[in-house]
């Protein structure tokens, strides 16, 4: 499948109808095995109507994932104002990554994209780009911020916004991803998200 650019999207009165029943096929039944006619059901609306919305399924699935992240920040920037303190804004982005590594979209979302990315090649690069991708940059932007005001020295924004990413998953990704463990506990999803806080401010941090 070739990579296709999401201006082919197209919205409507029943758009939002269309995303929750692709988010409920996709979750329950993979991108493969996810067919249109099963989404129409879901959805209560006609195979045309989708159609019309999204000419290639690739569409659709990476649409859904991009509302999910979409939504996720906004909430997570709705939070933080230029007068709260660099700790907390870092800890409620590391909440937000936390969570979102813990639900079960989320965890669907990444065993979909790595089971299909070898049959649909560019589906795992579209998925970072509306997905992970923009919570890089949205982390990127805050934390140019706090540079500029002087409560992070930071060189180099890039890496220092994938490295708070990856101390987040810290104990959490790979217990996950290789089912060690059946439930992650809300002590160790905090030991977590607090670790990664303080590690990274040991690193960046301005006058302690």
């Amino acid at each position: 499948m070739n990579v296709i650019s999401d201006q082919r999207v197209r919205r409507g009165r029943k758009f939002g109808q269309v995303l929750d029943g692709a988010r409920k096929v996709f979750m329950r039944d993979g991108f493969e095995r996810a067919s249109v006619d099963d989404i129409a059901r879901e959805a209560g609306v006609s195979k045309a109507t989708i159609y019309a919305y999204f000419p290639d399924k690739q569409l659709l699935f990476l649409e859904v994932a991009r509302g999910e992240c979409l939504r996720q920040t906004e909430e997570a920037e709705a939070m933080v104002t230029a007068e709260v303190p660099v700790r907390t804004a870092l800890t409620i982005a590391a909440e937000r990554i936390v969570a979102f590594q813990l639900s079960d979209f989320g965890q669907r979302m990444f065993r979909i994209v790595v089971g299909e990315g070898e049959r649909f090649p560019g589906l795992g690069r579209q998925f970072h780009d509306f997905g992970p991708g923009l919570i890089h940059a949205r982390l990127v932007h805050h934390l140019g911020s706090y540079v500029a005001q002087g409560a992070l020295r930071i060189d180099d924004l890039d890496l220092a916004a994938d490295q708070f990413a990856q101390l987040c998953k810290a104990s959490i990704h790979e217990k996950l991803i290789f089912s060690m463990t059946e439930t992650i506990t809300p002590e160790l999803a905090r030991r977590s998200v607090h670790g990664a806080v303080d590690m990274f401010l040991a690193r960046y941090g301005v006058g302690g």
